[in-house]
């Protein structure tokens, strides 16, 4: 009887995620983690779940559909602790297979799609919250999970979009980073809601490259630089990075030298020819437009 519950529920969760509000999706997870205390399945151990490879199915599908609401709700804390009570089912799939019982888990190969978009959306996290070392010892742990075999992280839709905008932006290709947070490109709706954080990230590296590049740029160049909507907008964000605004052009305030200098005029170079090739895609963008 708790079983059927518990399949019923996880099965609205599924079919209604994107118009459930997060307040009806955390009421019926509540209800399914009470269902997986009675069958005392709640985590990956429980006599429960390891005697029952369908428990154990069930119960990584409801804190994968909690992960998803999370992300949806714009909860981070919430997704990490469901990412976290997910770890010990996705580590006894990848070493074991099967459950305590011998018999094979049931949906581990038709579920790892999801398992896979959870597993992106927490290297997206990671990435967004400039959390690098973490980003690269999740990978690493990814890959030696699949024998090495990092190709097929980034072949995969979801593991391999985060993998591609790391490198990207470690790149300064920024111009491959706006076209991969457009609403088609991105690889389900979850992943979508870190665009406004990434965008905010490249605006600010960008600026900051421009700052170092150049002394002036028109407004109009900046408004294509760093795609924003209309010279109103490259106004406030000027005003809030302290930027001179004068006769149709910004001025960026002249740092004092340091004693890394001499470093910084070799960078100079480098963050002209980003500028340069930003700024042309924006200006192609534009003539399609």
């Amino acid at each position: 009887m708790a079983e059927r519950q518990l399949t019923q529920i996880l099965t609205q969760l599924q079919t209604s995620a994107s118009s459930l509000s997060y307040t009806d999706s955390s009421a019926l997870l509540s209800k399914a983690k009470l269902l997986l205390l009675q069958l005392n399945a709640l985590t990956p151990t429980a006599p429960g779940s390891a005697s029952n490879p369908s428990l154990f199915s069930l119960a990584r599908q409801v804190y994968e559909q909690g992960a998803l609401a999370s992300i949806r709700a714009k909860n981070p804390d919430a997704f990490l602790r469901y990412v976290s009570q997910l770890q010990g089912f996705y580590e006894l799939e990848s070493t074991v297979g099967t459950g305590a019982a011998g018999g094979r888990i049931a949906g581990a190969d038709a579920n790892r799609e999801e398992k896979n978009k959870v597993t992106g959306l927490y290297l997206l996290l990671l990435l967004t919250q400039g959390q690098y070392a973490e980003f690269h010892s999740e990978l690493e742990a990814l890959s030696t999970r699949l024998g090495g075999a990092t190709r097929e992280l980034e072949a995969d839709r979801y593991l391999g979009y985060p993998i591609k905008l790391e490198r990207w932006l470690m790149e300064g290709s920024y111009d491959r980073v706006w076209k991969a947070m457009k609403k088609g490109e991105v690889p389900c709706e979850e992943y979508g809601v870190f665009s406004e954080i990434l965008t905010f990230q490249i605006r600010s590296e960008i600026a900051s490259s421009s700052e170092r590049a150049y002394p002036s740029l028109p407004i109009s160049s900046t408004k294509s630089l760093l795609f924003l909507e209309s010279e109103g907008e490259v106004v406030e964000f000027a005003r809030s990075r302290g930027w001179v605004l004068k006769d149709g052009h910004i001025y960026f305030p002249s740092a004092e030298p340091t004693t890394e200098e001499a470093g910084a005029e070799q960078e100079k170079p480098f963050s002209r020819l980003i500028i340069e090739n930003t700024l042309g895609y924006a200006r192609e963008l534009e003539t399609i437009v």
